[in-house]
């Protein structure tokens, strides 16, 4: 550990803080803190002006010229509002810096003490370890469930088993774990943090085990292949820090035909063979049936969120988790037509489908859904969907969205909704993977 004096325009608000997952840059980082926790962080830039100082140094990580704020970005934020009150997301956040500035007692600090730590690994464990009260928003806000999943799912870390020692084993048992140097575990689990991820190398472990889930043969070659990335080093910690790093590493794999093929499932056999035990589970009281008070049911759809998808995460989140489908079908009818157009954004940018200026939303959606089918991401009925949706008497269909948005007649009842919903969830799941 060391503590060094850092100049304030050298520190970066942390974009893929694990309170809000990746965002776009610090400007994004920034906002968020105060669309989510604005009275918690005017009251600590009030509490920071009083006492003329932050008490706890920010844990901080070199990056070129810059340091990257892992923990204390509340404090970081607010010192740097202060010093800029400019960079507040609202005019009335921007006064209210400029007014606490005003009240600053004697020089403004251009620089502050921080933890400096190179060791990424390290600052996980100290981030893992760290749980205090908020003290209506002067102390250190606690992580609530959603938080810390982002930080296992970003790191690995978890008191469930490793992966990378699932992996490691195998690999020796099968004779191909590389020799010459110690595999980093802890990125190799990083790599392999979430389900997603590991699907594409033929892994999962799901309910607490590991097995395979594709051919197993290719399987391990493809883990025998990044192992030996690793302890060369042709693979480091600051290549799999985000999403888009990891998924960049994973498709190179799959251009050079490393990974095993999805249309290729593991035998029974593999599929079932395990040398760590499933997590216990207590028994619980005979399940009664749910009602789905959500447009996208509380399941997992193996979606990452790269910070390029910002809004689209944030979205699909309030369809997942917040809008009540019984009581909000209003405002979930103009959101899923947002959610599906931004979608369709995504794939055509990142996919190259060619598309004309004065294509409309269906058509668009159907050269989309061509592509995916040529892919073999969507099948034939899937397709069928998408090339009837410019069918206006459908109630799958574009004019639907377009009255759901439009009409002053046409209200949008759950029932609508929730079919549509399952209609097109597996066409949006594979715009949004591109």
């Amino acid at each position: 550990m060391a503590i060094r004096n850092i100049p304030l325009k050298a520190l970066v608000v942390n974009r893929a803080n694990d309170r809000h997952g990746e965002l776009e840059n610090e400007t994004a980082a920034i906002a968020w803190l105060f669309n989510e926790r604005e009275i918690h962080m005017r009251n600590l830039a009030k509490d920071i002006v009083a006492e003329g100082e932050i008490y706890e140094y920010p844990l901080v990580w070199p990056d070129q010229a810059k340091f990257v704020v892992f923990d204390g970005n509340r404090r970081v934020t607010c010192l740097k509002l202060l010093d800029d009150p400019r960079r507040a997301p609202t005019t009335e956040l921007q006064k209210f810096f400029r007014e606490q500035r005003a009240l600053w007692k004697g020089p403004f600090p251009s620089a502050i003490s921080c933890q400096v730590e190179t060791d990424r690994e390290r600052i996980d464990d100290i981030l893992f370890r760290r749980h205090t009260g908020t003290q209506k928003g002067v102390g250190q806000s606690t992580w609530d469930d959603r938080m810390t999943s982002t930080f296992v799912n970003r790191t690995g870390k978890g008191n469930g088993p490793s992966v990378a020692d699932e992996i490691e084993k195998r690999l020796a048992e099968a004779g191909l774990l590389p020799s010459r140097r110690k595999l980093p575990r802890s990125t190799l689990n990083r790599l392999l943090s979430s389900e997603p991820f590991r699907q594409r190398v033929g892994i999962s472990m799901k309910g607490g085990r590991f097995h395979f889930t594709l051919d197993e043969k290719k399987s391990l070659a493809a883990l025998a292949k990044i192992a030996r990335d690793l302890t060369e080093r042709d693979l480091v910690l600051n290549d799999v820090w985000d999403i888009a790093g990891k998924q960049a590493y994973l498709d190179k794999l799959q251009s050079d035909g490393m990974l095993p093929d999805p249309a290729k499932p593991a035998s029974k056999d593999a599929a079932t063979r395990s040398g760590s035990q499933p997590a216990k589970v207590k028994p619980t009281a005979k399940a009664s049936p749910t009602l789905r008070t959500t447009l996208i049911p509380q399941k997992e759809f193996g979606l990452v969120w790269p910070g390029r998808l910002q809004r689209h995460h944030q979205i699909w989140e309030e369809l997942q988790f917040h809008l009540d489908v019984h009581r909000h079908p209003n405002a979930i009818s103009v959101l899923l037509r947002v959610l599906i157009e931004l979608a369709l954004d995504n794939y055509i940018q990142s996919s190259g489908v060619a598309v004309q200026d004065g294509d409309k939303l269906a058509g668009r959606l159907e050269k989309a859904g061509l592509h995916l089918k040529a892919a073999g991401k969507i099948d034939a009925k899937q397709l069928e969907v998408l090339k009837k949706f410019k069918q206006g008497d459908k109630l799958v269909s574009a004019d639907t969205l377009n009255r759901y948005v439009h009409s002053p007649n046409f209200a949008p009842s759950p029932e609508h909704l929730m079919s549509m919903w399952d209609s097109l969830a597996d066409v949006i799941v594979e715009l949004l993977k591109a």
